[in-house]
């Protein structure tokens, strides 16, 4: 039996880009000027990858003063400041996408201009052009399945045609509940569902998409 797998579909932040890090720093540095204590870092790393709603509500729920109106915002702006400093792409991945040779895309829980962003600062852009799709532009975040379902349908494939690189739980809950294969990229908890292949990198992912399944 030869694998099913006719399209990938990618998350952005700790998959192609090392973007994570630095989402939790800008959140915790903001939240310090609420009242934010530095023991938040362990939840908010707890929670990478989760709707900015979620990982703000966290936030609130620990500060010592109200967030103001326009936290997002700034939250926002800091972690564009530290992109511009900092940002790389996850080792391997621009070998990985110049090598491919079966439609792919990216689909993330963040807005487009900020897909854009990371992916244009790392120099991945040029191989996403029409082939991002914002969980914003839908309406439905992961651990919500609907974000992957779109993302197939707009490169004109069934789900269970298409694999999932992910790197976070709610990602990865994603794309089990679309149907698709799952690769979970990095250092996963011990529980991970059966269905999921671990990779232990992106070189390792030419291999197993010619593996049978």
């Amino acid at each position: 039996m030869t694998s099913s797998i006719r399209a990938l579909i990618f998350d952005c932040d700790g998959t192609l880009v090392d973007s994570e890090p630095w989402l939790v720093e800008a959140m915790l540095a903001e939240g310090a000027l609420h009242g934010l204590p530095p023991a938040a870092r362990a939840v908010l790393d707890a929670h990478r990858g989760a709707p900015m709603s979620r990982q703000m509500a966290l936030v609130a729920e620990r500060c010592s003063a109200p967030l103001p109106v326009d936290f997002e915002t700034c939250v926002r702006a800091r972690m564009a400041d530290l992109f511009h400093a900092h940002l790389q792409p996850i080792a391997g991945a621009m070998e990985l996408v110049r090598g491919l040779k079966l439609p792919f895309c990216v689909a993330s829980n963040g807005p487009r201009h900020k897909i854009e962003l990371v992916l244009g600062l790392t120099g991945l852009l040029p191989w996403f052009e029409g082939a991002v799709y914002s969980a914003y532009e839908i309406g439905a975040w992961k651990p919500d399945p609907d974000l992957f379902v779109h993302a197939a349908q707009q490169m004109g494939f069934a789900p269970a045609d298409c694999a999932v690189v992910e790197d976070s739980a709610s990602g990865i809950a994603a794309g089990l509940a679309a149907g698709m294969r799952v690769f979970a990229l990095g250092q996963q908890p011990p529980d991970l569902p059966p269905a999921v292949q671990r990779i232990a990198s992106l070189a390792d992912l030419p291999a197993h998409l010619a593996a049978p399944h």
